[in-house]
């Protein structure tokens, strides 16, 4: 596996962008993080630091949840809690989201950017529909993207293609036409699976390890600087 540099060459022939959610689009590590901890409370447990809810941020809420309860729990106990903990952690997190939340400097800017150079917008994120939209809105999001699709839109979520191949199909697009930005391996694996090229940002959550680590067509310090690299 090749390891990520900082990108600073155009990528041409690129007819759509589709763009990872938290980690990327936005800081939401706040508002896990309240949801874990009350969670944890309500099952006795004590709280975590934020810097371990991140570290288990990117593959989905259910792998949030069976992460935060294995501080403590061996993994059959793990599965003799997570209904239940799931059930909670969801109530928590439906109080807190966007609370929070805030977005990274230079998304608007860039979106607003992608937009002017005729690129479609997609939004993939592995967080689900009851979340993603109200969070979307909340923060200013939604309306720039054409499609949306979230964790529980299929049957299969990142680090598996099947979400952006069926944006590729949605906007009739060749996966190498279209290009993936996010903030972890997850996105990268999905985007090489599928054939798209990616670009990763550099202040995201990647499960805690270098974004420099994982294999990406190259790393920008900012979706504005991804717009003025990617050209049809």
């Amino acid at each position: 596996m090749s390891v990520s540099t900082p990108a600073d060459k155009p990528i041409c022939g690129i007819r759509a962008v589709i763009i990872d959610l938290d980690g990327t689009m936005l800081h939401t590590a706040q508002d896990l993080h309240a949801a874990v901890n009350r969670m944890r409370s309500d099952l006795s447990l004590a709280p975590l630091a934020i810097d371990t809810v991140i570290s288990f941020v990117g593959k989905g809420i259910e792998n949030l949840v069976r992460r935060a309860l294995g501080v403590d729990f061996s993994p059959v106990v793990i599965e003799r809690h997570f209904l239940q903990a799931l059930t909670l952690f969801e109530k928590h997190y439906l109080d807190v989201n966007g609370e929070f939340a805030t977005v990274f400097p230079g998304v608007h800017e860039g979106l607003q950017a992608m937009q002017a150079k005729g690129l479609r917008l997609a939004c993939v994120t592995n967080k689900p529909a009851a979340f993603t939209l109200p969070l979307m809105k909340k923060t200013g999001l939604h309306d720039y993207f054409e499609i949306i699709y979230s964790g529980d839109s299929f049957a299969k979520k990142k680090p598996d293609p099947m979400q952006l191949l069926q944006v590729c199909a949605h906007f009739g697009l060749a996966p190498v036409e279209v290009i993936a930005i996010g903030d972890s391996i997850s996105d990268t694996q999905a985007a090489r699976a599928a054939g798209c090229k990616v670009l990763t940002v550099p202040y995201g959550y990647n499960h805690g390890q270098a974004v420099q680590d994982i294999d990406s067509d190259g790393i920008v310090s900012s979706l504005l600087q991804a717009a003025h690299l990617i050209s049809t």
